[in-house]
């Protein structure tokens, strides 16, 4: 008889274990390491099993786009750390958007929608749904009073991203959760910004929570993928069909690649946020920088709510230089430590110029209503050391100097 301890309770453990042990299965040869199952079918014992899986009368597996060991581990720790009842896992973080809202809505029903999101979340909610008949609203996600207006009685959904991509802005996810449920609407947050250490959605009073693990939860720049969150009878009953039928369905060696991420996940956030802070209070008093925005700092607009709903200011800060586009190019191009990429969450740090690339389809109007200036960038810090980051920064900045972009 093994003298072991009986097996925890994982919900009731801190997320540091939650992320090393949470949903871990073993095959009969008692691997340590989670196990990678590269299979796309499964062999029954027998006809009659088969066809009590098929119905679902009898637990096991049927097919990879269905269910698959090694994603089902990604999904069960996940679903611990985000304090959630269930999980689908996605091929990329569009996907998770994309078949959260699309399995929830029919035609005829209204989603709201913050108007600050990533430009391919607003080609979804704006150009996407409309054409299976959803229209959509945009609001300006820090006024309540404009979620509340924009209400109708067919509506389904809202959805909203905070902190928002790139200005970080921050929403009260609380207050839009109350909106919602008081007209029978469900609320979705896209919170790969906050990450699932930093801000908890769904104690907040959201209903789904969706990522792009391709961020954080992988942070070394290697896989795409993405995954949706929330309760059982949502994530099983509407999610999942959907899911299964549609085919998007995260690949068995991405959710393992994601696994031993989870190992790190919440050390490296922690470091990144650290970093994070310092290089936002450098940049607040450089002269090149005309305006600087990080939710960790107490000149944010919504320092409080930060404190309220966050645990920390997050791993990326947004900043305006003073001389426009020609400016933040020439600032950006001389950067050597730091890489320009549009991802984001990475170990390595990244910057990248939102008007040309994360929000380019948008119109310059519409830009303009964001707060995405030809001259802002997203820095995305990562695990490098700050002074070296900082000293980068400060190497770059004063090439503005040497080609006539000075600061009046």
């Amino acid at each position: 008889m093994s003298s072991r301890g009986p097996k925890p309770d994982m919900t009731k453990l801190h997320p540091a274990t939650q992320l090393v042990h949470g949903g871990t299965q073993r095959s009969e040869f008692g691997e340590t390491s989670e196990a990678l199952f590269l299979t796309q079918g499964y062999a029954y014992p027998d006809m009659e099993t088969a066809e009590a899986r098929m119905k679902g009368d009898a637990p096991g597996y049927v097919y990879s786009r269905y269910s698959n060991p090694t994603v089902d581990m990604f999904q069960q720790r996940m679903a611990l750390l985000e304090g959630a009842e269930a999980a689908r896992a996605t091929s990329s973080g569009m996907a998770a958007v994309t078949t959260a809202l699309l399995a929830q809505l029919r035609a005829g029903d209204h989603v709201v929608a913050a108007r600050a999101m990533f430009g391919a979340c607003l080609y979804v909610v704006e150009d996407l749904l409309p054409r299976f008949g959803v229209p959509s609203t945009l609001v300006d996600g820090a006024d309540l009073s404009q979620w509340r207006a924009a209400m109708r009685p067919e509506t389904k959904l809202l959805f909203l991203e905070t902190p928002t991509n790139p200005c970080l802005e921050v929403y009260d996810i609380a207050a839009i959760a109350e909106i919602a449920h008081r007209k029978g609407a469900r609320l979705v947050i896209d919170n790969v910004f906050a990450t699932p250490i930093l801000q908890k959605p769904l104690e907040l009073g959201a209903d789904c929570v969706v990522y792009s693990a391709t961020k954080h939860i992988d942070g070394h720049g290697r896989c795409l993928g993405g995954i949706i969150l929330g309760g059982r009878e949502l994530i099983e009953n509407e999610i999942h069909n959907f899911y299964k039928q549609i085919g998007t369905c995260l690949s068995p060696f991405n959710a393992w690649v994601f696994l031993k991420s989870l190992d790190t996940l919440a050390l490296r956030v922690r470091q990144q946020v650290q970093n994070a802070e310092k290089i936002a209070e450098y940049l607040s008093s450089h002269r090149h920088i005309l305006k600087i925005r990080y939710p960790g700092r107490p000149d944010h607009p919504r320092a409080e709510l930060v404190k309220r709903q966050m645990s920390g200011g997050g791993t990326l800060v947004s900043f305006e230089v003073r001389g426009g586009k020609q400016a933040a190019f020439a600032f950006a191009n001389r950067l050597s430590i730091i890489t320009i990429a549009n991802n984001l969450g990475d170990a390595k740090s990244l910057i990248t110029h939102p008007a040309t690339t994360t929000h380019q389809r948008l119109t310059p109007e519409a830009r303009a209503a964001l707060g995405v200036t030809e001259g802002l960038v997203r820095l995305s810090v990562g695990l490098e050391d700050a002074g070296d980051l900082i000293a980068d920064l400060d190497a770059a900045l004063t090439v503005l100097d040497r080609q006539g972009l000075a600061a009046e």
